[in-house]
């Protein structure tokens, strides 16, 4: 009877072991991995910040990882969270097409995954999509422009210049699409002039969002095409590609004496960027407030989690499937409402005037 009661205890505790090394947990707690790019940027810091805070808050235990920009990094801290046996999983995925292999080993263990602001691509194991609004993105960008420049009223000519984003982000063909669908009819009617006849998405694309290389491309495009012309506008997808083409500009005698600096957009809203925008520099940049993504996409993660599905306001084809998604709105900064950012805890007012 001893050893009948001995073998019992030994397999009880065998199964514990088990349990603690991995698998999904059985004791009706759920844990939300969430898996971000990286904490340099303040977007998805602050991303991070909230998300933790609105599944806590919701009743959920969260396990957060910051990648550092590293596809490769960001596929081990999936399996990580597959042996820590989260139920579901949020990604914005440093590189889309990356991570496919991983996700679809924390499908096979009955893991959701939900991908948040870039889509996970040529794979079926994705559960649900919740991002901004990729396509107004770009209209927002391309209407500031059309308004600044008042193209709807003026004859022009304007000289503009497009740095679009990186190849391997399926979202940056999307923001050139939204621009050009309201830039292109000026294109095509002549009051949009672009010098360098470099219009295409592809030609645009800067790899990787590396500022140096839209820097370097600027700098070309100025003694190229502009020794005797001025730039009236530049569309440019992102704040971190502003940080290249800015210095160019400068370098060209842009902001000083009687040659001001062109339109020029942005989006994140980073910080170097809300400054330059301050100094008059840089003309606008998108925003993505974290707040109404922790609204739409806790709410979605509970509904996933309960076996029902949750309405979707559209679909993005990432390759395999048609992923359902829910979107929410990018928000134009300018020198005018740069406080909205203190407002809703983004940064700190020190931040913005220290």
């Amino acid at each position: 009877m001893k050893k009948i009661i001995a073998l019992a205890l030994a397999l009880l505790m065998l199964a514990a072991m088990l349990c603690a090394c991995g698998g999904k947990k059985d004791d009706g707690e759920k844990t939300i991995g969430i898996l971000m790019p990286t904490k340099e940027q303040t977007i998805w810091s602050i991303q991070g910040e909230r998300l933790v805070a609105g599944y806590e808050a919701a009743g959920y235990k969260t396990e957060i990882e910051y990648a550092e920009d590293d596809a490769s990094k960001q596929a081990m801290q999936i399996e990580n969270m597959i042996t820590k046996g989260v139920d579901a999983m949020v990604i914005v995925a440093v590189d889309g097409a990356a991570i496919t292999d991983a996700c679809e080993k924390a499908k096979e263990e009955g893991i959701l995954i939900i991908a948040e602001d870039r889509l996970i691509t040529n794979t079926s194991a994705v559960d649900y999509y919740v991002t901004f609004d990729l396509v107004k993105m770009g209209e927002l960008q391309g209407q500031y422009i059309a308004d600044a420049l008042d193209l709807a009223n003026q004859a022009g000519p304007f000289n503009m210049e497009i740095f679009s984003g990186s190849q391997d982000d399926p979202n940056a063909q999307l923001f050139y699409n939204g621009a050009m669908n309201i830039l292109k009819p000026y294109i095509d009617e002549g009051k949009l002039v672009i010098q360098s006849g470099q219009a295409e998405y592809d030609v645009t694309a800067i790899k990787g969002w590396d500022s140096a290389e839209a820097r370097s491309r600027m700098e070309n495009l100025l003694s190229g095409f502009y020794a005797d012309k001025k730039i009236d506008a530049v569309l440019v997808a992102a704040d971190c590609l502003t940080f290249g083409v800015v210095p160019a500009l400068e370098d060209a005698g842009y902001g000083s004496g009687d040659l001001p600096f062109p339109v020029i957009t942005g989006q994140d809203a980073e910080l170097a960027a809300v400054k330059q925008i301050k100094a008059g520099k840089q003309s606008m940049t998108a925003f993505l407030d974290a707040n109404e993504l922790v609204k739409i996409i806790v709410p979605v993660t509970t509904s996933l989690l309960e076996g029902t599905v949750p309405e979707a306001t559209g679909t993005y084809n990432n390759g395999v499937i048609d992923v359902p998604a829910q979107t929410y709105s990018p928000y134009a900064i300018t020198a005018e409402n740069v406080d909205y950012l203190v407002e809703v805890g983004f940064f700190t007012e020190e931040d913005i005037n220290g």
